[in-house]
C-alpha cells in the first residue's frame, strides 16, 4: 500500500496539538519561523537550539524540518538578512529546503511537557505541576433565536469554535419558549411590524466557547441570527485547575540523600562543564521532589510552599539561593539549562512517531550536539 509522506501542515497540525500556543507567555515567539507548510517533510531533526552546528547537521543529513525549543527569534527584529548571524541561518535553511519551528513556553506548560521530560529522566512519578495553569478561559453562550432558524444559528456558532468539549464537537442545550418584543420607530424587524407586540416561539441554545474567541462567535451569531438585534447573554465560566503548567513534583522510588541524588541527577542528564550543583545538608534525605526545566529560580517559594526536599532547575543564583536555604526552604540541585531542557527532544520525537511513523520515508531524530554556551571549567572543590 502506498502511504503519501507527511506534509510539514500536518507535522504542525500535531506539534500544535501536544504543545498548544495558547499555553505560550504573551512574550514568547513559538511556531512556524520559515517554511512551506504544504511541502512535504520526511526527516526532522531535533534540538534545544538552532546554532550554526546544529543547523549543519540539519543540512547534512538532509532534514525537511529542524525543531527546538529555543527560539532562534525571540526578540523582535527589523532584518533577517544574510549578514546577520541568525538572519543567515535562516537563508541558510531556507536554501537548504528546511524549515525551522519552535516549540518553547507552551511546550514548558504542555502536559507532557518539557518538565515531564525532565521529570521522566530522573524517576520521578505521580507528577503534579508546580506553577498550575488553569483551562483555557471559557464563556457561556445563551442565545434566542425563533426555532425556524435555529440549526442555522447553531451551525454558525459551531463553525466560529463554539460548542467543543473534550474530545467533543457541536455540544449544546436547548429548550424552547416564548419570545416577546415591540418594535418601535427607527426599527427594522424580520418578524413582525413598529408598533405591535409579537410572541414568537423561540429556542434557548446554550453553548460555551473559548473567551478568546469571543470577538468570532459573536460574528458568526450575528451573521446567522434573523433579527436586527438577537438576545444573547455571554457568562464568564469559573476558572477550573488543570493538570497543566509550569514544572512538575513527583516522588521518587525510595529515598536518597541529597549528595546520592545530586550524583543521580547528573547520571541522568548528559555531561556538561556546567555539571551539576547541590546546595543543602548533603546528607538531608530527599524523597519529593520539584523539577523545572530551564531557568526556575522565580519559583524558589513554590517549592517551599509544596513541601519538597528538593527542587531541580537551571541558572540558580547566589543571593536567591543562598537567602532559600537561610529561610528554610528545600535544598537545591543546579544543572546546566540545555541539559535540563534536552530531554524533551526525545519526547517531542515521540509524540512526532507516534503520528508518522508509517509514513513514506519517515525519520526524526534528536541531535546529540551539545548546544550548551560553557564549553571549559576549571578548579572544581573536590
Amino acid at each position: 500500500m502506498d502511504v503519501t509522506a507527511a506534509t510539514l501542515r500536518e507535522v504542525i497540525d500535531v506539534l500544535e496539538t501536544a504543545y498548544p500556543p495558547s499555553l505560550a507567555e504573551n512574550w514568547d515567539s513559538v511556531g512556524l519561523v520559515a517554511g512551506d507548510p504544504d511541502e512535504p517533510v520526511h526527516k526532522v531533526l531535533l534540538a534545544v537550539d538552532a546554532t550554526a552546528a546544529v543547523v549543519d547537521e540539519a543540512l547534512e543529513w538532509g532534514a525537511q524540518l529542524l525543531l527546538v525549543h529555543h527560539p532562534l527569534l525571540l526578540r523582535g527584529v527589523d532584518t533577517v538578512g544574510a549578514h546577520t548571524p541568525k538572519g543567515a541561518l535562516i537563508h541558510r535553511l531556507i536554501r537548504g529546503g528546511c524549515a525551522l519551528f519552535t516549540a518553547h513556553t507552551n511546550a514548558d506548560r504542555a502536559n507532557p511537557g518539557v518538565s515531564d521530560a525532565l521529570a521522566g529522566a530522573l524517576g520521578l512519578t505521580g507528577l503534579r505541576p508546580l506553577e498550575a495553569k488553569p483551562e483555557p478561559a471559557t464563556d457561556k453562550w445563551v442565545v434566542m433565536v425563533p426555532s425556524d432558524a435555529a440549526d442555522t444559528v447553531r451551525a454558525g456558532l459551531f463553525a466560529a469554535g463554539a460548542g467543543a468539549l473534550g474530545n467533543y464537537r457541536e455540544c449544546c442545550w436547548s429548550t424552547t419558549g416564548t419570545g416577546q418584543f415591540r418594535p418601535v420607530d427607527g426599527a427594522d424587524p424580520a418578524i413582525g411590524s413598529v408598533g405591535d407586540l409579537e410572541r414568537v416561539p423561540e429556542d434557548r441554545i446554550e453553548v460555551i466557547a473559548p473567551r478568546r474567541s469571543r470577538a468570532a462567535v459573536l460574528a458568526a451569531l450575528r451573521d446567522a441570527h434573523p433579527y436586527e438585534e438577537p438576545a444573547f447573554d455571554i457568562i464568564e465560566l469559573a476558572d477550573l485547575p488543570s493538570d497543566r503548567g509550569l514544572g512538575r513534583v513527583g516522588e521518587l522510588p525510595q529515598t536518597r540523600t541529597l549528595r546520592e541524588f545530586t550524583a543521580d541527577v547528573a547520571a541522568a542528564l548528559p555531561a556538561t562543564e556546567w555539571g551539576v550543583r547541590g546546595a543543602g545538608d548533603p546528607d538531608r534525605p530527599v524523597r519529593t521532589v520539584a523539577v523545572c526545566g530551564g531557568s526556575g529560580d522565580s519559583f524558589l517559594g513554590l517549592a517551599t510552599a509544596q513541601g519538597v526536599d528538593v527542587y531541580v532547575t537551571a541558572d540558580l543564583r547566589h543571593h536567591p539561593a543562598d537567602e532559600h536555604l537561610r529561610a528554610g526552604g528545600p535544598a537545591l540541585v543546579d544543572v546546566a539549562h540545555w541539559a535540563s531542557e534536552y530531554p524533551w527532544c526525545a519526547q517531542a520525537r515521540d509524540v512526532l512517531d507516534a503520528a508518522f511513523a508509517d509514513r513514506d520515508g519517515w525519520q526524526a531524530r534528536v541531535s546529540e550536539l551539545r548546544t550548551d554556551p560553557w564549553t571549559t571549567a576549571a578548579g572544581a572543590v573536590r
